[in-house]
């Protein structure tokens, strides 16, 4: 039988899994999934003490660290790449009790992210509504004709988390007139004229605007109390 190249040295114990068909030395098992090199004999695991390990593959970095500290005894797993010329890791052979051990102690880390990911939603759910109500405020204070269910749908649809919208702006946040301003109108030109109709009907959105320009307006005026009549 040709000799297996022996990996490099490394601390702690070292099973490989061949890519020939190798058998045991000692009790001629094989051919072997995996093995250990004593002075450059193969032996199976159970000859070399070890078959009483579960092996996990590598991928999981939290339960490869975790296994290993619960184990008294583990192994690391190599396989040999031939176009690399080099051993590479595979994953680890550790206790049985210390791998279930390991696993728990990441369950709990993932409940722990469930539960602070709870907490966040909720958090921001609680700054979402107080952000709506002062930007609903800002919209009644400049527009003090606009009636308030109004002014909350519009604070709503214009600060929605994550829509891009004037309200999640940097100016929209620190509650600037112009987003508010800008946020109101666009509220008005949708529900409040023929823009939409416009649209629609094929012409090109900078004549759309042209053309209801003059009813957004009178809203506006309207609703900042300068002419009587809507709110």
């Amino acid at each position: 039988m040709a000799p297996l190249a022996t990996p490099p040295p490394r601390t702690g114990l070292l099973v490989i899994q061949p890519l020939k068909r190798r058998h045991c030395a000692e009790c001629h098992a094989g051919p072997l999934q995996m093995l250990v090199l004593e002075d450059g004999t193969p032996r199976c695991l159970d000859c070399a003490d070890l078959g009483h390990l579960v092996f996990l593959p590598r991928g999981d970095t939290a339960l490869t660290r975790r296994s290993r500290e619960e184990s008294a005894l583990s192994a690391v797993v190599v396989r040999f790449n031939r176009r690399r010329s080099r051993y590479e890791r595979q994953g680890l052979l550790v206790e049985e009790a210390g791998l279930a051990r390991a696993e728990q102690r990441c369950l709990a880390d993932v409940e722990a992210r469930r539960r602070r990911r709870v907490r966040d939603a909720r958090r921001r759910a609680r700054e979402d509504v107080r952000f709506a109500e002062a930007f609903a405020a800002e919209i009644r204070r400049l527009f003090p004709g606009c009636p308030l269910d109004r002014a909350r749908d519009i604070a709503a649809h214009a600060s929605m988390r994550g829509s891009g919208r004037v309200g999640r702006s940097a100016a929209g946040r620190a509650l600037s007139e112009g987003a508010v301003t800008s946020a109101v109108v666009a509220s008005v030109r949708h529900l409040d004229t023929r823009y939409d109709q416009l649209l629609m009907s094929g012409l090109p959105r900078h004549e759309a605007r042209r053309r209801i320009a003059a009813a957004v307006e009178t809203t506006l005026r309207a609703w900042r109390g300068e002419v009587s009549g809507v709110g």
